[in-house]
């Protein structure tokens, strides 16, 4: 993608999280117990469903780099699972605090350990270890170490996301995807699903600046231990 082709990505999807935004605020029914700070729940839901995709991204690479860590292919895994990793981490920060904004006037808590949250913590924990090896080792190691991390980690998607239906929980029950099918009044659904798809779009594009940054940074690396073989050379001649 060019600067043009970056430029007229981001204009469109700035676009569409206005729209969002306002199907989200405005046109969206008032919530008749919680009342508007329900509202949180189109940005709640739609940073988790941006930080689930991009952990499914990052386990996908993952496996590819430890597939073919010993071809010329590796570098650019490696680059997808870390950008993957990042955004997931954000994403899931940001569902975690928005949370814990709505559960405050509404449970009277910011915080109760329940298993949907509790499991959602140590997602969020298994993530930043991924990233705090990947940033804090220096040995050669390191990205088959976080790929091997990556696919265990993973493990605790399914979980986060059934908790809710295998335990009881202080969360609430799921209104879209239920047994019963979606509860939501028609144009909480409609708001719901446009902010879904304006927080992926947005996602997709964040991902692409990352991923091409960490391509950058791997062959500046490249180009580094190439120069210092060289000038190692020229010490011994």
């Amino acid at each position: 993608m060019n600067r043009a082709g970056f430029t007229f990505s981001a204009i469109l999807v700035a676009i569409l999280l206005s729209y969002a935004l306002h199907q989200a605020l405005d046109v969206a029914p008032t919530e008749a117990t919680m009342g508007n700070v329900q509202r949180i729940f189109y940005y709640h839901a739609s940073s988790f469903a941006v930080a689930f995709a991009m952990f499914g991204v990052n386990l996908i690479a993952s496996v590819v780099y430890l597939a073919r860590r010993h071809t010329p292919s590796a570098p650019a895994a490696d680059a997808v699972a870390v950008a993957g990793a990042e955004l997931g981490v954000i994403f899931c920060s940001i569902g975690l605090i928005d949370g814990m904004l709505w559960a405050k006037p509404v449970w009277g808590i910011w915080w109760t350990w329940d298993p949907r949250l509790t499991s959602t913590f140590v997602l969020w924990l298994i993530y930043v270890s991924y990233l705090m090896l990947r940033r804090l080792s220096d040995s050669g190691q390191a990205p088959t170490l976080a790929a091997a991390l990556a696919i265990f980690g993973f493990v605790d998607v399914p979980i986060v996301y059934m908790s809710i239906r295998w335990w009881r929980t202080q969360h609430p029950q799921p209104v879209v995807f239920g047994e019963s099918g979606s509860g939501l009044d028609p144009a909480m659904l409609k708001a719901f699903l446009i902010n879904i798809a304006a927080f992926m779009c947005y996602g997709v594009l964040l991902f692409w600046v990352r991923y091409k940054l960490e391509r950058a940074r791997q062959q500046l690396r490249e180009a580094q231990a190439v120069h210092s073989l060289e000038l190692a050379r020229m010490e011994v001649h």
